[in-house]
């Protein structure tokens, strides 16, 4: 498909640069596909009333890393200055970056992230550029490993804002709390799963005295998962892989989740990743755990997931198409046309939406 079907213009004012307070205060838009798709303005804490008992609810329980970091490459006297950021772990001691400019550097250049001191204690933290890819994408090989590596990038590094954010105002230790869900557990995000950015205590002991099951799967969002598609077609857009993880447990309460009748919602286009991820071989859902790259657009056939909570999503961008792909194209066109005349906030701390899916495209049988 032309990757320019998914382009829409966006007032600059609709970007939110701070998230709702409380969490569950922000707007949500209940998307039903039909032929005049049906719209329903709401908000994110009438989701319980959206919902029947013996659903189920996905989260995704990654913890956003400080992954930004700014450092300096020297080569003699010539000095560089050079900011990265990591996207996927690939080792104990080596992370897979974003870097700019990446053309001032090579195979074997040292940075040194963080202050002018000359060990990691007093705030700096020193690579290797092991690999260049394409994209700006390079392989740092750290000098520290382990549990070492993770406290001196969370010394030395910071909260990763999107660059629309990040073009209007600095990252505050106010981010660190809000770019951060109350189920972040698990230490690997360089990007929050933001629909799960809306659910606070009280929303969710609504939802389980609605009898709404809660359950957790793991995907470590990686920064290339919101770059804007830079190709004509989709067929030449390649994804950058994300590790995630579904345990056998999740798995086979999900299944019986669908086996009774009752739906599989995921939060977030994360959560659905990875379920999806899961859910590739014979059989549908199963325990998993790896790396994955999947690419979801138009035409693709949903296998474990009945409905889509997640936010509003960037023009051109892979999770646009995934939505695209999950309740039709024209049916989200129409969607984001209202939450743009009705002054919906977009984006990672931006209101939500509730998607239902087209017609086939979930598949029930498995």
């Amino acid at each position: 498909m032309r990757v320019d079907q998914f382009d829409f213009d966006l007032p600059n004012e609709r970007i939110a640069l701070r998230p709702a307070r409380p969490r569950d205060a922000a707007r949500m838009l209940e998307v039903r596909p039909a032929a005049e798709p049906e719209l329903r303005d709401a908000g994110v804490r009438d989701l319980a009333s959206c919902l029947e008992p013996g659903d189920a609810l996905v989260f995704n329980d990654t913890k956003v890393i400080p992954a930004q970091l700014e450092g300096t490459r020297t080569r003699g006297e010539a000095v560089a200055k050079i900011g990265a950021t990591l996207h996927l772990r690939s080792g104990h001691d080596r992370w897979r970056a974003f870097v700019r400019p990446a053309k001032k550097l090579a195979v074997g250049d040292r940075i040194r992230f963080g202050g002018e001191g000359e060990a990691c204690l007093l705030g700096t933290l020193d690579a290797t550029v092991a690999e260049k890819g394409e994209a700006g994408e390079v392989l740092l090989v750290f000098d520290l490993s382990g549990p070492s590596l993770d406290e001196a990038i969370a010394t030395v590094g910071h909260i990763p804002l999107p660059p629309y954010i990040a073009a209007k105002r600095g990252e505050d230790e106010q981010d660190r709390l809000d770019y951060q869900t109350i189920f972040a557990e698990r230490e690997g995000a360089v990007a929050a799963p933001t629909a799960g950015l809306h659910f606070t205590p009280e929303l969710l002991e609504s939802l389980s005295a609605r009898g709404i099951e809660q359950h957790r799967v793991t995907l470590h969002v990686g920064a290339g998962t919101f770059l804007p598609v830079k190709s004509e077609t989709t067929e030449d857009h390649r994804m950058h892989a994300e590790y995630g993880e579904v345990s056998a447990a999740t798995a086979d309460a999900l299944k019986a989740v669908r086996a009774r009748g009752n739906k599989v919602v995921s939060v977030g286009t994360t959560s659905l990743r990875i379920l999806e991820s899961a859910a590739q071989e014979p059989g549908g859902l199963r325990a998993f755990a790896g790396e994955t790259s999947i690419f979801i657009t138009p035409g693709y056939r949903f296998r474990a997931v009945d409905m889509l909570m997640t936010n509003f999503h960037l023009p051109r961008s892979t999770l646009f198409m995934l939505v695209s792909a999950f309740s039709g194209l024209d049916t989200m066109q129409r969607a984001y046309a209202h939450a743009i005349a009705e002054e919906y906030r977009f984006y990672s701390y931006g209101d939500a939406c509730l998607l239902f899916p087209a017609d086939g495209a979930v598949e029930k049988d498995l």
